[in-house]
């Protein structure tokens, strides 16, 4: 991990940009607490749309905030072929064949759905492990971790796959393989998922359906009124809890 760029916000909260190999990232820790107050913070993971970086900045440094106001570092970093990274010409394929199905009103096939998920998944998740190795060995930054947000398959393979990750906060506003669905059952971590109930982009039922899939003891869904965009704030503020309830 190579930091790049530093800056301290007004809020206390340092913000470094760093590379990681080819893959930009952000990392947000909190002001420090007065000495011998000062400990490791706790590690929540910031996962978000492949739109870029750069686009999902505001909405990103904004959670990261929030999260450092409760004592918590965050983290991001840039997917595979989104900001600057190289394009995926498979998946950008599979993204023009699913606008054009939307767009004719048809429905979207599981052929469409894997073409544009599954390799996104299988390459995102090695590269979200990396960056956990890498972030772990910091002094100021310590376990357990949580994963937030994001495209919601990526969080279903972490979730399984990396022990690490102790809880995790799903946005069920995305597509997910049947394949995936399969990995649900086997994820046992306690989940908080967020549904926007009027989502135009995203099948209410088969979101419901997939709440059902996680074997986790502890899981909850928090549906609220609203399109994609319209997650409310204290819908924001009960994920914080479920933070502080299982990372501290």
């Amino acid at each position: 991990m190579h930091f790049t760029s530093e800056q301290r916000l007004d809020d206390g909260v340092l913000e470094r940009e760093f590379t990681l190999g080819e893959i930009p990232g952000i990392l947000w820790t909190p002001a420090p607490a007065p000495a011998p107050a000062s400990a490791p913070a706790p590690l929540i993971l910031l996962g978000h749309p492949p739109l870029g970086l750069r686009k999902m900045y505001p909405r990103l440094v904004a959670r990261a905030r929030h999260s450092a106001a409760e004592g918590f570092a965050t983290a991001t970093i840039e997917l595979p072929g989104s900001g600057d990274r190289p394009r995926w010409p498979a998946v950008e394929q599979a993204r023009a064949d699913l606008r054009r199905a939307m767009e004719a009103g048809e429905p979207v096939s599981d052929e469409i759905v894997d073409a544009l998920v599954l390799p996104l998944v299988d390459k995102a998740v090695p590269e979200w492990q990396a960056a956990l190795d890498a972030l772990l060995s910091l002094p100021d930054i310590a376990g357990p971790v949580g994963y937030s947000g994001g495209v919601i398959s990526i969080g279903i393979r972490l979730a399984l796959v990396e022990s690490r990750i102790s809880a995790a906060v799903l946005f069920a506003g995305s597509f997910v393989p049947r394949a995936l669905f399969e990995e649900a059952r086997q994820v046992t971590i306690p989940l908080h998922v967020l549904l926007q109930w009027d989502d135009e982009g995203n099948d209410r039922q088969a979101a419901l359906d997939l709440f059902d899939a996680f074997s986790s003891k502890e899981k909850s869904l928090h549906a609220h009124l609203g399109g994609h965009t319209g997650v409310p704030q204290f819908a924001g503020d009960a994920a914080a809890q479920f933070f502080t309830r299982h990372l501290k």
